[in-house]
C-alpha cells in the first residue's frame, strides 16, 4: 500500500484518475483520499467513467487489469450520487462472463450495498434487476440483499420491504428455483417477516427454495428469536451499511495484499477480486470464535451466514 509517511502535494484530477486506471497490486490510498476531497471536479469524471465501462465493456475487459469502475462505484457510492444508479443498474445488466471478467466477486459482495447508497430511496431500479428474469440470478440476489441494506440504514422501513417480498411471494417471481429465491427467503428471515410464514412454507412444498442454502427450521428459529434480536443483529452486521468509506471498503481486498496468493497468480482484476474473501476487517468480526453461531459468518470463508453454508 502507498506510503503515507511523509505530506504530499495535492494531486490534480488527471492523476487521480490514472492511479484508479490499472490494477498495480497496490491500493491507491492517497489517490482515494484526494477524489473524496475534490469531491464537486471529481464526480463528473466517476460518472464518465462508470458510463464508458458499461457502453465499452467488452473491449475494456479485453485490455486486462481494469479497474476505474470499481472506484468509481465505491466513491459515487460514498458520495450519495443518485446520478450513478442507472448506471450500477446497466452494470448489473451485463453479460454475466464480462461482469465477472470486470470485477470479480463484487456483484455478490458489494453490489447490493452500492445500489443502497445511490438510490436515494428510489426502489424502481433496484426492483427492475429483482424482477428481470434474463437478469444473472446473483445480480438479482444482490439488489435484493440491496433493500435489506436500506432497512437496516433506516431508510426504508421494514413493512415497505416486506410487503414487496410479499408481491414477490405472490406472482412477481417465476415460480422455479433460482438463487432469487434463497435469498429472498433468507432476506425474509432476517426481517422477521413472520407474515410470511405461509407463503416461506409454501416455496419449500414447491422446492423454489434450496434447503442447502437455508433450511425452513433456521427460519423458524430466527421467527423464535424476536424481532428486536434480529434486527439488533441486523444492525450489527457490516454488509447492511451504506457505504460510507471506499478506503475502508477496498483496501483491505486480498489483491492489495503482500502476502495474498492472488498476487502471483495474476494481475487482472477478476483473479485479483473473487473471492473477496475478508483477509482484513471483515474477518475479524465473527470468525475468530471457536463456536460459531447460526447468523454468523461462515469460518469457511464462503461469505454466508453459517446457517445458509456449513451449518445448512
Amino acid at each position: 500500500m502507498e506510503n503515507r509517511g511523509s505530506k504530499k502535494t495535492p494531486m490534480e484530477t488527471a492523476e487521480i484518475l490514472h492511479r484508479f486506471e490499472r490494477f498495480t497490486g497496490k491500493f491507491p490510498r492517497t489517490a482515494v483520499e484526494e477524489a473524496v476531497a475534490r469531491r464537486e471536479a471529481i464526480t463528473p469524471e466517476l460518472l464518465r467513467i462508470l458510463e464508458e465501462t458499461v457502453d465499452r465493456a467488452a473491449q475494456i475487459d479485453a485490455e486486462g487489469d481494469y479497474m476505474a469502475h470499481l472506484y468509481a462505484m465505491f466513491l459515487l457510492a460514498q458520495f450519495r450520487e443518485t446520478r450513478a444508479y442507472p448506471l450500477v443498474v446497466r452494470f448489473a445488466l451485463l453479460p454475466e462472463d464480462i461482469q465477472y471478467s470486470l470485477c470479480g466477486d463484487f456483484i455478490t459482495e458489494s453490489l447490493g450495498q452500492v445500489l443502497a447508497s445511490v438510490c436515494g430511496g428510489d426502489l424502481a431500479g433496484i426492483q427492475s434487476l429483482i424482477e428481470n428474469e434474463s437478469a444473472d440470478q446473483w445480480v438479482r440476489g444482490a439488489a435484493l440483499s440491496g433493500l435489506v441494506t436500506l432497512v437496516a440504514a433506516g431508510q426504508k422501513s421494514r413493512d415497505e420491504i416486506v410487503s414487496y417480498f410479499a408481491s414477490l411471494f405472490r406472482g412477481k417471481l417465476a415460480r422455479q428455483w433460482s438463487h432469487v429465491w434463497d435469498t429472498l427467503v433468507s432476506y425474509s428471515s432476517d426481517l422477521y417477516a413472520e407474515e410470511l410464514l405461509d407463503d416461506i412454507k409454501q416455496a419449500y412444498d414447491e422446492g423454489l427454495v434450496d434447503p442447502g442454502y437455508i433450511g425452513f427450521k433456521h427460519v423458524k428459529q430466527d421467527l423464535a428469536l424476536g424481532k428486536d434480536r434480529l434486527f439488533a443483529r441486523l444492525a450489527d452486521d457490516p454488509h447492511r451499511r451504506l457505504v460510507s468509506d471506499t478506503v475502508a471498503e477496498m483496501e483491505w481486498w486480498a489483491c492489495f495484499r503482500d502476502d495474498s496468493p492472488n498476487r502471483a497468480k495474476s494481475t487482472a482484476p477478476a483473479s485479483a477480486i473473487s473471492g473477496l474473501s475478508p483477509v482484513g476487517p471483515t474477518s475479524q468480526i465473527k470468525r475468530a470464535t471457536p463456536k460459531t453461531g447460526q447468523n454468523e459468518r461462515c469460518p469457511c470463508g464462503s461469505g454466508k451466514k453459517y446457517k445458509k453454508c456449513c451449518g445448512a
